[in-house]
């Protein structure tokens, strides 16, 4: 019934206040998981997903923290970068490749113009649309920001072999075509 879930919810706060009320019994301490431990990712550790995710978490903390300074919402920095690497971007072409929504790079781009970081202008092969390219201003502040992102990554660079990092790489980069491409 609906109500059988709070009761076990209860009975479980219970039985563990009584446990660590009593303090823990022998078996519990050789069960219990320390800090030192490999956690199990249990059913997780079959998702591709979780493990890419959990990284990418670690790193885009770490790099925020390095680049806070220059406000820019999670995606900004890729935006830039790809818009630097292939000027005349279109935004619908830089939304699929972030993977963000239109309207989540509406507001990326919105931020980059406001920061004078990049601007839009009229495409020249279709004047309904917008082409998106760097200032210089964004240019300079995106050789600061891979500055710093080698700096955030070098851990995970030096912990692989320069032959897995390709093959890491390789195969990232095949997912990607034939899964979202």
């Amino acid at each position: 019934s609906c109500n059988s879930k709070p009761i076990a919810r209860f009975k479980l706060f219970l039985c563990s206040a009584m446990f660590y009320a009593n303090g823990m019994s022998e078996t519990a301490r050789k069960l219990s998981i320390s800090n030192d431990d490999e956690l199990r990712l249990g059913r997780l550790g079959d998702f591709v997903g979780f493990r890419l995710r959990r990284i990418q978490n670690h790193l885009s903390r770490a790099f925020m923290v390095e680049t806070g300074e220059f406000n820019l919402r999670s995606g900004g920095f890729s935006a830039l970068a790809l818009i630097s690497a292939n000027p005349g971007l279109s935004q619908i072409r830089l939304s699929r490749e972030v993977g963000l929504d239109k309207s989540q790079t509406v507001a990326v781009v919105d931020e980059l113009e406001a920061h004078g970081f990049a601007e839009r202008r009229r495409s020249p092969v279709d004047r309904r649309r917008h082409a998106l390219y760097t200032t210089p201003k964004g240019e300079e502040t995106l050789a600061t920001m891979f500055d710093r992102l080698v700096a955030v990554e070098s851990d995970v660079l030096n912990a692989l072999k320069p032959e897995d990092l390709h093959a890491l790489n390789t195969l990232l980069d095949s997912i990607y075509k034939n899964a979202f491409r």
